[in-house]
């Protein structure tokens, strides 16, 4: 799973220099800027924009930046080549560039192209212009003006016909603390985002398991210290989970679990559970109710000491002991705990 954030020239350098310090501590690897936002505020944008590069690359994030002809001549460069000469790796182009030139870009630069707004037609001009498809990534927008994002499923639509072409998928979710202005209303790709800022790693999940994005980037200036918290577990491919246990099976927390490649949708099965040598006797054989937290007893034969976690409500079974519970707020995040995923018990 590949997080990012956004960082922007019109935020105070201080500022954008301890979001890079948190973003490395978080393992982020890839930030988003914009070059051509009217609004952006800056004394001298050529300077502005070789300092971010210069502390992006200090931080070891590799900077995406949206540029276009009029980005070339503001910051003084005869040709946008010239911007791989600034630490520029990759680049998001909109309009004003005909097939021809964004295949030969793609040969400088990884290209990233407009998700929302792509054509099949403009997908076969790149293509006949001998572009890598394979090299470029498809961005959705975000959207700073309410009611005007796209759906979970129309994201999904698109980005299931982008893949079938080769492209990466990326889109945005919407910052929980410092909004970005003019209209501090949220930066997401999918609208239903914006009323729930708070769960940015729900949202992160629902774009990368039901959306297909390939990447997630926060859109805004700032997230809360639980969402930093959130994002480096997630870039580790893990999750941490709040749950009750008894006591007697403490020792489960003391690792991650994670889930089998071959993931059921009835139930999480730890692989590093069958590895402990504790005896299992049955006891608690009741109801599995959905975020029953269990372990499989001696009567299971060679599954003793598996631990399970119910995606749903499930049948009492002899063989399974109920030895904890999911807290209600973390239910939301079963179904995305899968495919080798891992969790954290706290």
């Amino acid at each position: 799973m590949k997080i990012g954030i956004s960082i922007y020239l019109g935020t105070n350098m201080d500022m954008n220099i301890e979001i890079l310090k948190k973003a490395k501590a978080a393992k982020i690897s890839y930030a988003f800027t914009s070059l051509q936002i009217p609004e952006e505020d800056v004394d001298d944008y050529e300077i502005g924009t070789k300092s971010l590069l210069e502390k992006c690359k200090e931080f070891g994030i590799q900077l995406i930046a949206d540029a276009s002809p009029e980005t070339v001549k503001k910051l003084s460069c005869n040709t946008i080549e010239e911007l791989e000469t600034w630490g520029i790796t990759s680049i998001r182009l909109d309009y004003g560039y005909l097939p021809e030139e964004i295949a030969r870009l793609s040969k400088v630069f990884q290209i990233v192209v407009n998700a929302s707004t792509v054509t099949a037609k403009d997908i076969q001009g790149w293509k006949n212009a001998k572009a890598d498809l394979s090299k470029f990534i498809a961005c959705h927008n975000y959207y700073p003006k309410e009611y005007t994002g796209l759906s979970i499923e129309r994201v999904h639509e698109i980005n299931e016909n982008l893949k079938m072409e080769g492209l990466q998928t990326m889109a945005f979710v919407c910052g929980d603390m410092t909004m970005r202005g003019p209209l501090y209303a949220g930066l997401p790709t999918v609208e239903e985002h914006r009323f729930n800022k708070k769960d940015i790693m729900l949202h992160i999940l629902e774009l990368y398991f039901d959306a297909k994005c390939d990447m997630v980037m926060v859109g805004d200036v700032d997230i809360s210290e639980e969402a930093w918290k959130n994002i480096e577990t997630l870039n580790q491919n893990t999750i941490e989970i709040k749950a009750k246990l008894n006591e007697k099976y403490h020792f489960i927390s003391d690792m991650i679990h994670h889930d089998r490649i071959d993931s059921s949708g009835f139930i999480f099965r730890s692989t590093e559970s069958r590895m402990l040598k504790n005896r299992i006797q049955p006891e608690n054989c009741i109801e599995r109710k959905k975020g029953s937290i269990c372990i499989s007893n001696g009567k299971y034969l060679r599954y003793e000491g598996e631990v399970e976690i119910a995606r749903q409500d499930l049948p009492q079974d002899e063989r399974v002991n109920v030895i904890g519970h999911v807290d209600s707020a973390y239910l939301k995040y079963l179904p995305y705990i899968k495919n080798g995923m891992g969790i954290k018990l706290i």
